[in-house]
């Protein structure tokens, strides 16, 4: 069936549109955007990510710094770290990278990043923004899907999106960014009673609730849109909180996993970047 978004098509296209800009503001100031990412210890999927997120800088024409620290780093060190990289002219976005050693507060730390240079959108400033409709870097994950749904026209405008999933870093700042885009907007979560009849009024349906394959076909209606957040590893490989092979007859567009949601998680970081970068020009 040919109902996949193509999440590394949109994202190549993003990331094309910001070594674009990355260059001009570069020709045209001397100021080079740039990126920088805290990793606290060792955990091999992050490792993998921020090692994806320097090969994506570095294709953009960004400047890209990463700064490794023990797992036994404290509390006063990491916040110390953050304070002096955001002190850096030549860095424009900061992230730290998630998950973090469980004796450290990930949202102490988070706080710790000044407005102007939160690239993952998740500091309280940037979400106090993004619920007054205020501009601001947006979180990166819900902002892809919002990229992916334009991408492949699909109307919002008075449709009824159901998301599944109430966290922070997605379901919230997701309901948020659809009613901007003038969509009816429910959010589901583990204590929702009749999940699957409310699934089934959704034109769109986001899941982002971290556990495998937990939407099936009985919670999708024919023709519905469905995007995919979710990323969980199996014995037999990488899977979302859709049942894919259930879901996608019935869905009139369904993301893929991997190669959905996921590559525009880091094309919306750097967009989110040289959008600094350029602000810091006075642009």
């Amino acid at each position: 069936m040919d109902n996949l978004i193509d999440g590394k098509a949109v994202a190549a296209s993003v990331r094309a549109e910001v070594a674009e800009r990355t260059k001009k503001l570069f020709d045209e100031t001397g100021i080079r955007a740039g990126l920088a990412v805290i990793i606290v210890g060792e955990d091999p999927a992050s490792e993998v990510y921020v090692r994806n997120k320097h090969t994506a800088c570095h294709e953009a024409g960004m400047h890209s710094l990463e700064v490794v620290m023990p797992a036994e780093t404290t509390q006063a060190e990491l916040e110390a770290k953050v304070d002096e990289v955001s002190a850096d002219p030549a860095i424009h976005g900061l992230i730290v990278q998630m998950p973090l050693p469980s004796h450290l507060d990930t949202e102490a730390a988070i706080e710790r990043i000044p407005f102007a240079k939160d690239a993952d959108g998740l500091t309280s400033g940037a979400m106090g923004r993004l619920m007054t409709l205020q501009p601001g870097p947006l979180p990166c994950t819900p902002a892809g899907v919002i990229e992916l749904l334009k991408a492949y026209d699909v109307d919002m405008k008075g449709a009824h999106a159901v998301i599944v999933g109430r966290s922070e870093i997605v379901g919230k700042p997701q309901a948020h960014l659809l009613l901007k885009e003038d969509c009816t907007v429910t959010i589901c979560h583990s204590r929702t009673k009749d999940l699957e009849g409310i699934c089934q009024q959704a034109d769109i349906l986001v899941a982002a609730v971290g556990r495998p394959k937990m939407l099936g076909a009985q919670h999708v209606k024919d023709g519905a849109v469905v995007i995919d957040v979710g990323i969980n590893r199996l014995p037999e490989g990488l899977c979302g909180d859709v049942d894919f092979d259930a879901v996608q007859p019935k869905a009139r567009l369904i993301t893929p996993v991997p190669g959905g949601v996921g590559p525009m998680t880091i094309a919306m970081l750097l967009k989110n970047t040289v959008l600094a970068a350029e602000a810091s020009a006075g642009r």
